[in-house]
């Protein structure tokens, strides 16, 4: 027997012996059980995790999910997915064994989440909700693929929420003219907006940029790494994907611009940020400076959109565009025709004129 009471604490504790995954025998101990009752349900708990038997815990599947997984993705592509399991589906299905979980149990589930609030009282977005779904789903699909669990539930149910929330805004050239002369009282905003816009560039790499990264004689700006802030960190990772990696050519004016920039960050080293700002600082200036500007208030990111949009309308071809800003599929790339509502009016224009000339 493994689990002995402690006459001081009037607790229970509990030894547990198991073999790691090098074949070598490993002993741990856990105290402060109030029952023996609690204690035994506890090394049970274990026996299943190490046995890798499914009749545990989604809560403990999670503690396997989470070795198994957190080494292999993003720090802030972990810190997400951990945010969700901890949040919105320990506290429904923790105490509940993996392999009793139904369809029905997931359409529960679904329903709740589809009638939750967020902090400011507002229904979940279907992008969020959407979000929420696919990743209880990949716990189930870790266990289908890697721990003999029959089938996964959620994939049975079907998702909720859908893959994009609202569509694409974007500024016209003369919007973000408007808008950056409205800015232009503070410098680090003007800069970091030009680089937004006339780059295409996200705002991750954008706040990640150090002087080592532009060369002024190719007049190239070098995308490498993203800036994020993760549990009151600053965290410097890889790009979002393998091909956001890539060297962007800025236009003469754009170069002139940030060299002079450079020129007044008095002792800056190459490696340091040459942003020390945040995403909601950005955030407060595009309020601040459409506003002012009187154009129409985008999302950061939209500023991409704004890029990409631009160069469709100059006439680039979707490829090199996708490489420009770095998109993983030139199918993202396609999904931008819509940003042209003109296009269709130019067309029929065009074959009006031809049908009087024949």
């Amino acid at each position: 027997m493994t689990v002995y009471k402690e006459s001081k604490t009037n607790t229970w504790k509990v030894y547990y012996r198991y073999t790691d995954w090098q074949g070598k025998r490993r002993q741990t101990t856990k105290r402060g059980f109030p029952t023996k009752r609690e204690a035994l349900a506890w090394e049970r708990e274990q026996v299943s995790k190490t046995t890798a038997d499914l009749d545990m815990s989604l809560e403990s599947f999670a503690e396997l999910y989470t070795a198994d997984v957190r080494n292999r993705i993003k720090e802030n592509t972990w810190h997400t997915k951990e945010h969700i399991i901890r949040t919105k589906i320990l506290p429904y299905f923790g105490k509940r064994k993996i392999n009793e979980i139904q369809p029905k149990d997931i359409i529960a589930w679904q329903n709740e989440m589809l009638s939750g609030r967020d902090k400011n009282g507002k229904p979940y977005s279907p992008v969020y909700l959407k979000t929420l779904h696919n990743q209880f789903s990949a716990i189930f699909n870790h266990a289908v693929k890697f721990y003999g669990l029959r089938e996964n539930p959620a994939a049975k149910v079907g998702n909720m929420g859908k893959s994009k929330s609202r569509e694409m805004l974007f500024w016209t050239q003369e919007e973000y003219q408007r808008f950056s002369y409205a800015i232009m009282d503070k410098p680090v905003s003007f800069y970091a907006f030009e680089l937004l816009y006339w780059c295409g560039i996200r705002e991750g790499e954008l706040l990640a940029l150090t002087p080592s990264d532009f060369n002024f004689d190719r007049k190239t700006v070098s995308i490498t790494k993203s800036f994020q802030r993760i549990d009151g960190k600053d965290v410097v990772t890889d790009p979002k994907t393998p091909k956001s990696v890539r060297d962007i050519t800025m236009p003469d004016f754009l170069a002139d611009e940030i060299k002079d920039y450079l020129k007044q960050l008095y002792g800056i080293g190459e490696k340091d940020r040459i942003f020390e700002i945040t995403k909601s600082y950005l955030h407060h200036e595009m309020d601040r400076g459409a506003k002012a500007a009187g154009v129409k208030r985008i999302r950061i990111h939209d500023l991409r959109h704004s890029h990409v949009s631009l160069l469709i309308d100059m006439g680039y071809s979707a490829v090199a565009i996708a490489e420009r800003v770095g998109h993983e599929s030139i199918n993202i790339t396609y999904n931008y025709a819509h940003l042209f509502p003109t296009t269709q009016t130019d067309m029929a224009t065009k074959l009006n004129e031809i049908r009087k000339v024949d």
